[in-house]
């Protein structure tokens, strides 16, 4: 992660790290130009103005580096955002469920956060540095033995914060992973609202068992590592007060111009040790950091495992679409075994409408999604006009369908423009609906979605019929309406797609409409029986 944002933001991070290194080496400088000046005859204009120039060019440094920081965190969270937006995107559906929404928002929100916290205090931390590292050459200049004192005394320092860390980052790991299971239960808080307010027993558990152990969990984990922590942190502290008393009551005894050198490390330690706190707090944002990126690079590793070309020929039309002994296989939680759907043998051809029937969990929504290219087929193959679909065209097959399905998203606005006409046409569809009293469309756009569910389900509808596509899917559309609007779909709404030359599937169990539609499919336990010609009503 950090690479990539190196990378997207470069220019930005060095302009940052000049800034901060000019003010750092200013610094430096400046507790020079005062060390001696304190302890002078008298002072010169060199050193007067040489002071004042190093306090502005101080100053102008640090509003520098500070400007460019927060635009650098700005930027930085964009990209990072933008990257794993981007991830997402071009990975296949399965992939998806199985790494599950609440590990991708906590990628995209909390994950995100903590890799940008870091890494845009890479500059100050760069700053810090320099800081340190000039006192520490200054220190050698006035007397080497403290110097050398003052090597043993980071070293200790360093082996504390080392084993403090290693044990700390054990914590924010086990932190991190109960955050994803966090955010599915945070998420289930509004789903299951409804659910949760109707069974008492069921909340309390919910609240106790569920959320609030891992409330705790995180707290826990989280509070133990950020002990540790300040464990380490004091335990510097300490080495550095510690250090000071050895320097003033042990290592100064017997050193040529003592006053210079007791000045000078008086002024250093005091410059030193805003920077020293600064490094040292820097040392868990690292580790939190570090183990928040560990998560989103497995996450991305997984996406990029399941990452399809999406640049594939786009297909318009198509005269016939054949399933050849298509084959899936997936873990069915009802049975609590591995199912498998197929071999599908299967031809869609324009201006029919098929109802595809079947009990529940018997695989129709799982061969709408191989039918429509959602699914890659583990075996078999789908062909359109006899042309086989390999995974470089499968974007691009994909682009033959719009579909509805039990499980649909309707966003705020559409994303295409069919036609010229859209509003015109998308109001009508509208009227047609009845839902012209509670939503219009303007500029491509719903003027609300504070619907009803059934409601939200025929805006989909109307977004599905202005994509203008020529296979559509409908995944149990009609479960949720009222008779009216299962009559309008049933004998309005298919007949004028079929007329239209359509592809229309169906899954649905109103067996009182199957007549209109050209053959049954059912399901029985992932397989497909042979086709029914519906009778005539």
């Amino acid at each position: 992660m950090l690479s990539y944002l190196i990378r997207q933001s470069r220019l930005l991070l060095i302009a940052a790290s000049i800034a901060s290194v000019v003010s750092a080496i200013c610094g430096v400088l400046m507790i020079s130009r005062i060390n001696t000046a304190l302890t002078a005859d008298n002072h010169t204009p060199v050193l007067m103005w040489s002071f004042f120039g190093l306090i502005v060019l101080l100053m102008l440094g640090r509003i520098l580096s500070s400007a460019l920081f927060e635009r650098l965190a700005q930027h930085s969270m964009a990209e990072l955002r933008r990257y794993i937006s981007g991830k997402i995107l071009t990975a296949e559906l399965r992939q998806l469920e199985l790494i599950g929404s609440a590990r991708l928002h906590s990628a995209l929100s909390e994950h995100c956060a903590s890799v940008v916290q870091f890494f845009v205090t890479l500059p100050s931390l760069l700053n810090h540095s320099v800081v340190v590292v000039g006192c520490m050459i200054y220190m050698l200049l006035l007397s080497w033995k403290i110097f050398l004192a003052a090597i043993v005394m980071i070293g200790l320092g360093s082996l504390g914060h080392f084993i403090a860390q290693s044990k700390a980052t054990a914590f924010l790991r086990r932190s991190s992973m109960e955050q994803d299971r966090l955010f599915g239960y945070f998420r289930a808080l509004t789903d299951g609202a409804k659910e949760l307010r109707l069974n008492e027993s069921k909340r309390r558990v919910f609240r106790d068992d569920l959320l609030g152990k891992s409330i705790e969990t995180v707290r826990k984990n989280r509070t133990a590592g950020a002990s540790l922590f300040m464990i380490s942190s004091r335990w510097g502290n300490f080495l550095i007060y510690a250090f000071i008393g050895l320097v003033l009551f042990v290592l100064s005894e017997n050193i040529s111009n003592r006053e210079q050198v007791m000045t000078g490390f008086a002024l250093v330690f005091f410059f030193m040790m805003g920077p020293l706190e600064g490094l040292l707090g820097a040392i868990p944002r690292a580790k939190v950091s570090g183990v928040a990126a560990d998560r989103i690079d497995d996450i991305i590793r997984e996406l990029e495992a399941a990452a399809v070309p999406v640049q594939g020929i786009r297909r318009e039309s198509f005269t016939s679409i054949r399933l050849k002994n298509v084959l899936h296989r997936y873990y069915h939680e009802q049975s609590n075994e591995l199912f498998q759907l197929g071999p599908v043998n299967l031809e869609f051809r324009p201006g029919t409408v098929t109802f595809l029937v079947g009990g529940n969990g018997s695989g129709k929504t799982t061969l709408a999604k191989l039918v429509t290219g959602l699914y890659a087929p583990e075996s078999g193959a789908i062909f359109v006009d006899d042309t086989p679909i390999d995974d470089a065209d499968r974007d691009g097959y994909r682009q033959l369908f719009s579909a509805v399905f039990s499980d649909f998203h309707l966003f705020e606005r559409l994303m295409e423009v069919g036609c010229p006409e859209l509003d015109e046409t998308g109001n009508a569809l509208i009227s047609k609906l009845q839902l012209q009293h509670k939503v219009t469309m303007r500029h491509g756009a719903f003027s609300t979605q504070s619907l009803s569910q059934g409601q939200r389900k025929r805006l989909a509808l109307v977004v599905a019929h202005l994509e203008d596509r020529p296979f559509l899917v409908f995944d149990e559309w009609a479960a949720d309406q009222d008779p009216t609007f299962k009559d309008v779909f049933y004998r309005e709404l298919l007949p004028e797609l079929k007329s239209a030359g359509k592809t229309v599937l169906v899954i649905s169990h109103d067996d009182r409409y199957f007549h209109l539609g050209d053959r049954i499919l059912k399901l029985e336990h992932g397989r497909l029986l042979a086709a029914e010609v519906p009778e005539p009503s």
